[in-house]
């Protein structure tokens, strides 16, 4: 997550984490840039696979 956030260059402002989950604060002017990073970067645009 950090990674693929700091090759666009997006400075992350704030980082909580918990058991289950990690957030970050980002500039609301890299929202749509950091969504898009860490949905290629999780493999989340990449088509469903059959049978799984």
């Amino acid at each position: 997550m950090f990674e693929s956030l700091a090759k666009e260059s997006i400075n992350i402002q704030m980082i909580s984490t918990s058991e289950i989950k990690v957030s970050v604060v980002i500039e609301e002017k890299y929202l749509e840039l950091a969504v898009r990073a860490l949905h290629t970067a999780f493999e989340l645009d990449a088509p469903a696979r059959q049978g799984e």
